[in-house]
């Protein structure tokens, strides 16, 4: 329940502090241990010098007859805080009992500096360092001790200003941390606001790539995607509904209408027979337009489901143009290939070869049909991200008021009374160029022609993008 209620930016905001915290915390050790260690090692070696101007001094004196015990004036006036210096005479026996019970020094301390030459030791309060020394073939020991006011003072303003600046840095870490989570949530918080804008209503909204930030670019690209196809779902099933009543009922009627009128009275075999025909004729308009909506609500909600491979597109095109060559000979179609790339392998797309070869075919057929037959220039060109194709004709084009209409399914212009057709060819072929995440733009002028281009991604950018 508690993980329910606690947002990924809180999250992000307590996992910054911890981050931020233990990265203090071990910085602010390592910086008091160093220190402390420092500390130590510097004043062991204030012991050590003070350590051997004691032997100097010693050495230098005519006569040196010392107890077992004994402690050492002044040396000079710059003396160590709370300094006390010792020299023994070593025991004939070794033995250190006595001296450490007066001095209260562990005897081992002894023992060592007479093993090693040198050593030091502390009680957490003085500090101890020991050196022996030879004098007319007798063995004596010389010891420096003080108290380290540095360790004891100066290392606890030391941890005071430590324990002061890891609170500040906590607190600061803290504003730090809510003003990071909230700049790297906030583009997400802006996607979110967005999304929640977008309806069926107004699917044409789109999201705002974010600026030098491309994993955000890319769930952006990725959701304006989806809304593409969302958005060509929702039209085609509204053009759907709003066409296949009107579309249908037209064929439908007459062939009611000629059975009934065929029925009402007797009649001559001839006249049955052309009553027939008329029904067999508007049959087959009316099957021509069940496949049409049929192949338009396939490519409207379907798409996902096609198989898609390396398509050349060049190849396409001449496949293309050969078919439509054949289906009627008068199509007149030039193929411009003075913009084709140096490296072949930019005219590759990813695509389902049947369903470009339909849209592309169906575009160039219109540019036939519509032109009268005149010449129809097909452009193929790429550049390192896309593969475009650029259909031209000096047709009867389209008037600019019933230009926002051109992809509604069944909708022809009102230019287009002589010439066969369904109204079905743009918008399938925008259908299929969406699919494949390409764009389709047409630029008209009536009694001037029309300009068809389509843009395909080429395959090696479109796997870059999915890398």
């Amino acid at each position: 329940m508690f993980n329910k209620v606690i947002t990924n930016q809180t999250k992000t905001m307590v996992l910054l502090m911890l981050v931020f915290t233990v990265i203090v915390l071990l910085f602010s050790g390592l910086v008091y241990f160093s220190i402390v260690n420092f500390s130590h090692q510097r004043f062991y070696e204030l012991l050590k010098i003070r350590t051997a101007t004691i032997i100097q001094i010693e050495k230098s004196k005519g006569h040196l007859d010392l107890p077992e015990n004994y402690i050492l004036s002044n040396l000079n006036d710059e003396e160590l805080p709370m300094e006390k210096d010792y020299v023994f005479a070593v025991p004939t026996d070794s033995n250190f009992k006595k001296i450490s019970q007066e001095v209260h020094i562990p005897d081992y301390f002894f023992k060592n500096v007479l093993k090693k030459g040198e050593d030091n030791y502390n009680d957490k309060e003085f500090y101890y360092i020991g050196q022996s020394f030879k004098y007319d073939d007798k063995d004596y020991i010389a010891i420096a001790s003080a108290k380290n006011h540095y360790v004891i003072y100066y290392l606890g303003f030391l941890k005071r200003t430590l324990l002061t600046c890891i609170v500040l840095s906590l607190f600061f870490s803290m504003i730090f941390s809510f003003y990071l989570s909230k700049t790297l949530f906030k583009p997400i918080l802006k996607i979110t606001g967005k999304v929640k804008e977008i309806s069926s209503e107004n699917l044409h909204l789109r999201l705002e790539r974010q600026p030098d930030n491309k994993e955000l670019n890319e769930l952006v690209d990725t959701f304006n995607g989806m809304l593409n196809r969302i958005e060509t779902s929702f039209e085609t099933q509204n053009h759907l509904i709003g066409n296949v009543s009107h579309e249908l009922r037209t064929p439908l009627t007459s062939i009611m209408g000629e059975a009934d009128v065929a029925l009402s009275i007797s009649r001559t075999p001839e006249e049955y027979k052309e009553t027939l025909e008329i029904i067999l004729d508007e049959a087959e308009k009316l099957d021509r337009k069940i496949k049409a909506l049929l192949m338009i609500a396939q490519t409207g909600f379907d798409g996902k489901i096609q198989k898609m491979d390396k398509v050349r597109m060049d190849q396409l095109l001449w496949d293309v143009i050969e078919t439509l060559r054949k289906i009627d000979s008068r199509n007149n179609i030039y193929l411009d290939i003075s913009m084709l790339p140096d490296n072949p392998k930019k005219l590759k797309v990813q695509g389902n070869e049947q369903l470009l070869h339909l849209a592309v075919a169906n575009i160039i057929s219109n540019g036939c049909k519509y032109s009268n037959f005149q010449q129809v220039k097909v452009s193929l060109g790429a550049t390192d991200a896309d593969v475009y194709i650029i259909v031209k004709d000096n047709g009867i084009g389209i008037p600019q008021s019933e230009m926002n209409k051109i992809y509604d399914p069944f909708f022809r212009a009102s230019n287009t009374n002589n010439y066969e057709g369904y109204g079905i060819g743009l918008p399938l072929a925008r259908n299929i160029v969406r699919m494949h995440h390409g764009e389709l733009i047409v630029t008209s002028n009536e009694n001037q022609g029309t300009t068809v281009q389509m843009r395909f991604p080429n395959f090696y950018s479109t796997q870059k993008e999915t890398m």
